[in-house]
C-alpha cells in the first residue's frame, strides 16, 4: 500500500467556540490496520492553539477515533483528545469530562448550519443588499428557487457514508441556505467523535467550493429568521424501558432547578442565547419547560416516546449549532444518571 495519509484532528483553545484544527501523519501501510490503536500519539505546537505558552509548548495527540477518509487516497481521520505533557488530559478537553463508560448513553444529534458566501458574507440565496422572500418554503425544500447549496450538502452526505459515520438523514431547513443532518450513536463519545468528524468533513467539502460554514446560532441576529440549533435526543436504559409517564417527568424535572437551567446553557454553545428568545420554536435561555410534541419547549417529549408506552428518547433542544457534543453529552449525563 505504501503510505497512508492520517488527518489527526483536534479542538484549539479559541474562545467561547473552539475550532477545529488538523495536521496529516504519514504512516507505513504495512504496518497499518486501519484502526485507532492503530495510530501512535502525536504532537503538536500549543502555542500556536492557544492551549500552552512558548517556553513550554507541547501538547499530546491521543487518537480515540479513527475512520475512512473517502475524499483521500490512502487517507484516514484520526479524531484525538488533547492531553498535556505529562498524559494527562488539558483543560480544552471535553470529551474526557463524559461518565459513560458503560456506554448507557444513546445520542443522535441534529445538526443544523448555514452555507455562506464569503463575498457577500451572507448564507446561500441572500442577495448581497438584502433579505430573500420570508421563510416558509425553504423548509426540506427542492429546485434553485428555494435550495441553495445542495451540492455541498449531497458531496458531504456521501463521503459520512463512505465513511461508515452513521450520518441518518438530511435536510433543507427553515431559512434560505440553513440545511441539516443527524447523527446517532450507542455512547456518548462515539456520538461527539461522529460529530466532530462530519464538521471536520463538511468543512472541508465546503472549502473546495469557495464556500464557508457557518456554525453560529444566530448569524442573521435580531431578524425573523431562525437560528440554528443541535438539538440532542438522548436515551439510557431507564428511558428506553421503564414504560412510565412519571418517570419520564421526573427526569425532565431534574433539568428545570435555576442552577441546572445555568449549567445546561454554559454548556450549549456561545451566543445561543441570541437562539433561544422564546421565539422560532425555542424556548427562552432563562426559562425551562417540556411538553409532548412540543417544539417550543426547552425539552420535547416526542409523540413516538408515548407512542410506544412511554419507551423511547427525549429531546433536548436547547444546543446551538456551535455546541460542543462532548460538553452537551456530559452536561446531560451527569443530569439523568442514576434515575
Amino acid at each position: 500500500m505504501g503510505k497512508v495519509k492520517l488527518e489527526y484532528i483536534w479542538l484549539d483553545g479559541t474562545e467561547p467556540t473552539q475550532q477545529m484544527r488538523s495536521k496529516t501523519k504519514l504512516v507505513d501501510g504495512e504496518k497499518f490496520g486501519g484502526g485507532v490503536d492503530d495510530c501512535p500519539i502525536w504532537s503538536f505546537d500549543g502555542s500556536s492553539t492557544n492551549q500552552a505558552v512558548g517556553g513550554s509548548s507541547d501538547c499530546l495527540l491521543k487518537p480515540v477515533f479513527c475512520c475512512l477518509d473517502p475524499d483521500r487516497r490512502n487517507g484516514y481521520l484520526v479524531m484525538c483528545e488533547v492531553l498535556i505533557a505529562d498524559g494527562t488530559p488539558h483543560p480544552t478537553n471535553a470529551r474526557a469530562t463524559i461518565e459513560d463508560d458503560d456506554e448507557d448513553f444513546w445520542f443522535g444529534f441534529e445538526q443544523e448550519y448555514f452555507l455562506y458566501d464569503p463575498e457577500t458574507k451572507m448564507p446561500l440565496g441572500f442577495p448581497s443588499d438584502g433579505y430573500p422572500a420570508p421563510q416558509g418554503p425553504y423548509y426540506c425544500s427542492v429546485g434553485a428557487k428555494y435550495a441553495f447549496g445542495r451540492e455541498i450538502v449531497e458531496e458531504h452526505l456521501d463521503l459520512c457514508i463512505d465513511a461508515d459515520l452513521n450520518v441518518e438523514g438530511i435536510n433543507a431547513e427553515v431559512a434560505a441556505g440553513q440545511w441539516e443532518y443527524q447523527v446517532f450513536a450507542k455512547g456518548a463519545k462515539l456520538a461527539g467523535d461522529r460529530i466532530w468528524v462530519t464538521r471536520y468533513l463538511l468543512e472541508r467539502t465546503a472549502e473546495k467550493y469557495g464556500i464557508y460554514v457557518e456554525w453560529h446560532p444566530k448569524p442573521l441576529g435580531d431578524t425573523d429568521w431562525n437560528g440554528s440549533g443541535m438539538h440532542a435526543n438522548f436515551s439510557n436504559g431507564v428511558l428506553r424501558t421503564c414504560g412510565s409517564k412519571e418517570k419520564y417527568e421526573e427526569i425532565c424535572e431534574r433539568f428545570r432547578p435555576k442552577k441546572r437551567i445555568n449549567e445546561s446553557i454554559a454548556a450549549y454553545g456561545a451566543y445561543n442565547d441570541q437562539r433561544l428568545t422564546g421565539k422560532h420554536e425555542t424556548q427562552s435561555y432563562k426559562k425551562f419547560s417540556y411538553g409532548i410534541s412540543d417544539r417550543g419547549a426547552s425539552i420535547r417529549i416526542p409523540i413516538a416516546t408515548v407512542e410506544n408506552d412511554w419507551k423511547g428518547w427525549l429531546e433536548d433542544r436547547r444546543p446551538a449549532s456551535n455546541a460542543d457534543p462532548y460538553k452537551v453529552a456530559a452536561n446531560i449525563i451527569n443530569t439523568v444518571k442514576d434515575m
